[in-house]
């Protein structure tokens, strides 16, 4: 069994369901349904359009116009028509381009109007929600046709006099935390005056600082002189997703509580601390206090979670240096810079396609090779001076900046726990190193 074919449900039982409620209780009219899930031709366009949607998502097909031939190997660098693979000679193979994405939209809605000529319609709006065009037919045996799809086609009373446009005005949205933020934060973003400020967060509040550090950047440049926590940011509670997105040089956040995903997505100089409440009673190196897919394209500042990060964690990272206490599958996928240092478990595929940067994972136990994608990896003990001063420098930060147990403890037998770092590096930044790896004789030295 796989999750491709057996997760989830079927678009048309959603759909309609949406549909017929929305109809029925006049809402109808105020959203925009869109479909997607398997939609291969341009019948499938007219068939969504008929049971309510108004617009398509073409996913897969568009992939495969690229090129993609489905292998399903997409996590193990192996792509054998370089659609999703770092290696340079797969890559070659890849002949997609915009045009052929294009050809094939034109023949989906080339088509789509053969279709629609067919049965007398002269646009998609007058097929929106036309589920009385549609009947069930017989796949000519009883076994096959034991499925009552009528509960489908379904016409709700007063659908005909639903209109549906696509162009109407959006909903404004509600005024932001980092509204308010920006705000109270007149005088640092005026004057350059030093301010800590604190909040309330709930995880409604998403991509808290980014707006923010919009106006830092504005105000002070990309590469400004301001200290790393001139405007720090306490917040308290559970933040929403996209915490301290892009967040800039001189802006800190720091959250007692947790965060959901995307945590310093595109983090770009700021510094962002996660830690559970002073009365927590949870020990933090078990319990996940962050969510998936933290440091995604991040490209500088730094990140100190007490407790352990999702799955994807510092995936795409490209400079930013990060110390957590576990961490799901799949991380440090595809990093290109930065420094990771993960005081817990690992989950498996670890560094799959990881190109650059550091990771440096606390192995007491010796049980994390195997959870290592080596591919494009080599491993070592932590045993060159240049390299434990980095390790240590960065524990002692994320001491000072959540008052961590596990760093806490770590650093006070720094002696005999230093031995339990595994060093984990791209084979391909070897002869770009300022230092080399491994002291020992037969080591690869740094360029």
């Amino acid at each position: 069994a796989t999750s491709i074919k057996y997760a989830g449900l079927p678009w048309e039982m959603g759909l309609t369901e949406a549909h017929q409620v929305l109809s029925m209780n006049n809402l109808r009219e105020r959203v925009t349904l869109r479909t997607d899930g398997g939609l291969r031709t341009g019948r499938d366009i007219v068939m969504a359009a008929m049971l309510g949607a108004e617009e398509y998502g073409i996913g897969t097909a568009a992939l495969i116009a690229m090129g993609c031939i489905m292998v399903r190997q997409c996590q193990s660098n192996t792509c054998p028509v370089g659609v999703c693979t770092q290696n340079e000679d797969l890559r070659a193979k890849f002949t997609g381009n915009a045009d052929k994405v294009v050809n094939l939209i034109t023949f989906y809605a080339q088509e789509v109007r053969e279709l629609l000529a067919s049965i007398g319609a002269r646009s998609m709006d007058e097929i929106i929600g036309r589920a009385d065009l549609l009947a069930q037919v017989s796949r000519g045996s009883a076994h096959l046709d034991d499925l009552d799809l009528n509960p489908m086609l379904i016409t709700v009373d007063g659908a005909s006099d639903i209109v549906y446009n696509r162009d109407k005005e959006r909903n404004a949205v509600p005024d932001t935390l980092d509204a308010q933020i920006v705000r109270d934060a007149a005088r640092f973003l005026e004057y350059g005056e030093k301010m800590q400020l604190s909040y309330a967060v709930q995880n409604t509040h998403r991509t808290v600082g980014t707006r923010t550090s919009s106006h830092i950047v504005r105000k002070f440049g990309m590469r400004n002189s301001l200290q790393p926590d001139h405007l720090t940011i306490k917040l308290t509670g559970s933040a929403g997703q996209s915490l301290g997105a892009f967040a800039a040089p001189g802006l800190k956040i720091e959250v007692l509580g947790d965060a959901n995903d995307y945590v310093g997505k595109g983090l770009s100089g700021g510094t962002i601390v996660v830690r559970p409440p002073m009365s927590s009673l949870i020990i933090a190196a078990e319990n996940t206090i962050i969510g998936n897919t933290v440091l995604y394209g991040a490209t500088g500042g730094y990140l100190f979670a007490a407790g352990r990060a999702g799955e994807r964690f510092a995936v795409r990272n490209s400079g930013a240096s990060v110390v957590v206490e576990g961490c799901g599958s799949n991380g440090c996928e595809y990093m290109t810079g930065g420094v990771a240092v993960i005081l817990g478990d690992i989950g498996a595929n670890f560094g799959a396609g990881m190109t650059g940067g550091m990771a440096y994972l606390y192995d007491p136990v010796g049980k994390v090779q195997e959870l290592l994608n080596m591919e494009t990896l080599i491993t070592c003990p932590v045993t060159v001076p240049h390299w434990q001063h980095q390790l240590k420098s960065l524990l002692v930060s994320h001491l000072q900046e959540t008052d961590s147990l596990k760093a806490k403890d770590i650093l006070q037998h720094w002696e005999t726990e230093q031995r339990n770092f595994l060093q984990v590096c791209p084979t391909e930044m070897l002869v770009h190193l300022s230092e080399p790896l491994s002291l020992e004789n037969d080591a690869i030295p740094a360029e």
